[in-house]
C-alpha cells in the first residue's frame, strides 16, 4: 500500500486504510496488527492507531483489544441495499443538475474526472478510490444538500468493490474511469434522459464488474 498524497499523515493512513477495505486488500476475519502496519507505512505507531480509531467511528472496523483491528464484515444482501439507496438518492440528484452547471462548474468536474482516468492508468487503487470519491462528492454538493452529500459519503464508504484490483491489473478499470469524463460532457451537452442512463449505468458496476471477485466472474 501507497500513501496518498498532500494529507496530514493519520490523514494519508485512515484515506489508504479506508480504500484497502473498500477494494478488499483488507479483508474480513483477518487480525491485523498496528505495529505491522505501522512498519508497512515506514511510520509510528501512533498515526496508524489514530487513523484506526477514525475508521472504527465510521464502522469500517472493530477494535480487537490488545490484538489490533478487524474489518466490519457486510452481506451481500446489505451491499445490495446500500446501492439501491445509493442509486435512490444520487441518479435524481444529479440528473436534476443537468443544464444548470456553470462553466467553471464544468471544468472543476472535468479536471476531477481527468484524475480518475490518470489513476486508472496508473493502476494506482488508492488514488483511484480518492479520486472518485473528491468527483463523486463534488458533483453531488452542486446540489446545495450537505446532508445528502453526507449519507451518500457514508455509503459509499461502506461500499466492498472486491473486483477493483483485477480491473486495474488488466487495464479495465479506465474504462469504467472514462465514464466520468463521459457524464461531464452529458451533463453540459447532453439530455437529462442522457445523464440519468449513464449513471444507472455507472452504479451498476458497484454490484457488478467492480464487486466481483475471480471466482464469480468466472461463474
Amino acid at each position: 500500500m501507497t500513501l496518498a498524497p498532500r494529507q496530514s499523515l493519520r490523514e494519508e493512513i485512515a484515506t489508504t486504510l479506508r480504500a484497502s477495505i473498500i477494494a478488499g486488500q483488507l479483508r474480513p476475519g483477518h487480525v491485523y496488527s498496528v505495529p505491522g502496519l505501522a512498519a508497512e507505512f515506514g511510520v509510528s505507531p501512533t498515526p496508524v492507531r489514530e487513523a484506526i480509531l477514525d475508521l472504527a467511528k465510521e464502522g469500517l472496523l472493530s477494535i480487537a483489544k490488545n490484538k489490533g483491528f478487524r474489518v466490519s464484515e457486510l452481506s451481500e444482501r446489505e451491499l445490495d441495499q446500500i446501492t439501491e439507496v445509493r442509486a435512490l438518492l444520487e441518479i435524481p440528484t444529479v440528473t436534476a443538475l443537468h443544464g444548470k452547471l456553470t462553466p467553471d462548474q464544468l471544468t472543476e468536474l472535468r479536471l476531477l474526472a481527468d484524475a480518475i482516468v490518470t489513476a486508472a492508468q496508473k493502476q494506482d487503487v488508492v488514488a483511484y478510490l480518492a479520486a472518485d470519491t473528491a468527483f463523486h462528492t463534488t458533483l453531488l454538493g452542486l446540489s446545495g444538500n450537505a446532508t445528502l452529500v453526507e449519507l451518500v459519503t457514508d455509503l459509499r464508504n461502506r461500499t466492498r468493490l472486491y473486483g477493483l484490483d483485477a480491473l486495474v491489473h488488466n487495464g479495465q478499470l479506465v474504462d469504467s474511469a472514462a465514464e466520468h469524463v463521459e457524464l461531464v460532457t452529458l451533463l453540459a451537452t447532453g439530455s437529462r434522459a442522457e445523464v440519468a442512463k449513464l449513471m444507472r449505468h455507472h452504479l451498476s458496476h458497484v454490484r457488478g464488474i467492480w464487486a466481483a471477485t475471480p471466482d464469480s466472474r468466472l461463474g
